[in-house]
C-alpha cells in the first residue's frame, strides 16, 4: 500500500508514520514545518526518519536514509497547485490526514491560519481524493467539536453544534465537508476525534511539556480554573493503534441509519466518525502530581481562571471504536508520564 501521510513532522503524524514504515508500507510524507511552535522539535521527528533537513527546498522530495519506503517534501496544504500535482504524480492507495494548524489559544490570536490550513487544506485533501479515487481518507478531528457539550461520556453520536474556539469549528466544518464527499462521490472518510494526546516527542505547546518544562527550570506553572478541570489523557501509541485500525478498514454505508433520528457518527454515505481517547477522565491536578512524582521534584503553582476557549471536562465514548476494532487503550496515565518523562529528559538535556 502506498500511503500519504500529512504533518509527518507533528507528533501524531510522525509516530504514525514511523509505525507504518515498521510494518513495510510505502510512505510520502508531508509537512510545511511552520513556526506555531519549535521548529527544531519538527526538525528532530524527521531526522528521526532519516529525513536531513538540509537536503530539502519547498517541493523538493528527499529519500530517507534510515527507511527505504519513506519520500519526504515540504508543502503546505494550501498550495492548490502542489497538492493536485502531488495526488496525481503520487497516486496514493491511502491518505491519513493528520496536518492542521493546531491549538486552541491560537486560534484565537490568528484565525485565517486556521481557515488557510483547515478548511482550504481540508477541500485540497478532499479533491485530491476525488480525483486520484484514493481508498479510504482518514483523518484527524479533534475532542474539541464538544464544546458546550456536558452529557458525559462524550459520544461520537452528540449533537457538535456549539464549538467554544475556532479551531474547534473548523474540525466541525471538516467533517461535514467529508460528510459531502462521501455523499456525493462515495469516497469513504474516517474521521477521528482524538483526547489529549500526549507522550514522547509531543508538542510543546501542550500542558504535558509545559509542566514538565517548568518544574525542571523551577518556573511556577499555570493551572487554570484553579485545578478544576480533568481530562482524558491518552498516550500515543493508543492513539497509533487505533489510527492503524481504521485507516485499513475503509468506512462503508450504515444500512441501518435512521433518516427520521439520524446518529452523526455514520451516514448512508461511506462515511464514519470515531472518538479515540482513554475514557478515563483524570483529574488536573492528579496529572501535575504524576509529573511531579516522575520528575522527583514539586511544581510552583499558580492558580488562574478559566482560558476562553477551554472546558471543563473531556471523557471519551470509545464505545464504537471497541465494537468495530476491539480497541482498547492500555496505557495507564502513570506509565505513560513515566515513558514521557523519561523522554523529555533524555531530548532537552
Amino acid at each position: 500500500m502506498k500511503i500519504l501521510v500529512t504533518g509527518i513532522a507533528g507528533f501524531i503524524g510522525f509516530h504514525v508514520a514511523k509505525k507504518l514504515l515498521e510494518k513495510g508500507h510505502e510512505v510520502f510524507g508531508f509537512d510545511n514545518i511552520n513556526d506555531y511552535y519549535d521548529v527544531n522539535l519538527k526538525y528532530a521527528r524527521l531526522h528521526q526518519l532519516g529525513i536531513n533537513s538540509s537536503l530539502f527546498e519547498a517541493g523538493q522530495q528527499v529519500k530517507s536514509n534510515v527507511y527505504s519506503k519513506l519520500t519526504f517534501a515540504k508543502l503546505s496544504l494550501d498550495d492548490r497547485s502542489a497538492m493536485e500535482g502531488l495526488f496525481k504524480t503520487e497516486q496514493f492507495d491511502l491518505v491519513c490526514h493528520l496536518a492542521a494548524q493546531a491549538g486552541v489559544r491560537y486560534s484565537l490570536e490568528n484565525p485565517h491560519s486556521y481557515a488557510d490550513s483547515n478548511l482550504v487544506g481540508f477541500l485540497n485533501i478532499l479533491e485530491g481524493c476525488r480525483q486520484n479515487k484514493v481508498k479510504h481518507l482518514a483523518y484527524a478531528s479533534s475532542s474539541s467539536v464538544y464544546g458546550l457539550n456536558e452529557k458525559m461520556p462524550l459520544s461520537a453520536s452528540d449533537s457538535v453544534d456549539h464549538p467554544v474556539s475556532l479551531y474547534a469549528a473548523t474540525k466541525k466544518a471538516n467533517e461535514l465537508m467529508a460528510h459531502s464527499y462521501s455523499h456525493l462521490y462515495r469516497i469513504p472518510t474516517t474521521g477521528l476525534r482524538f483526547f489529549t494526546v500526549y507522550g514522547p516527542w509531543g508538542r510543546p505547546d501542550m500542558s504535558p511539556i509545559l509542566f514538565a518544562s517548568a518544574i525542571q527550570s523551577g518556573k511556577p506553572i499555570n493551572v487554570f480554573n484553579h485545578g478544576k478541570m480533568m481530562r482524558d489523557f491518552t498516550y500515543i501509541d493508543d492513539i497509533v493503534e487505533g489510527i492503524m485500525n481504521v485507516l485499513f478498514t475503509p468506512a462503508t454505508s450504515n444500512t441501518a441509519w435512521d433518516a427520521m433520528n439520524p446518529s452523526t457518527a455514520s451516514s448512508k454515505a461511506p462515511y464514519r466518525i470515531y472518538n479515540i481517547g482513554h475514557s478515563t477522565p483524570v483529574e488536573l491536578m492528579y496529572f501535575i502530581e504524576s509529573i511531579e512524582k516522575a520528575m522527583e521534584k514539586k511544581a510552583t503553582k499558580e492558580f488562574m481562571p478559566m482560558q476562553p476557549g477551554d472546558v471543563l471536562k473531556t471523557f471519551a465514548d470509545v464505545s464504537e471504536l471497541e465494537q468495530n476494532f476491539d480497541y482498547k487503550p492500555t496505557t495507564s496515565i502513570e506509565e505513560g508520564i513515566e515513558k514521557f518523562i523519561g523522554w523529555f529528559q533524555s531530548y532537552y538535556n
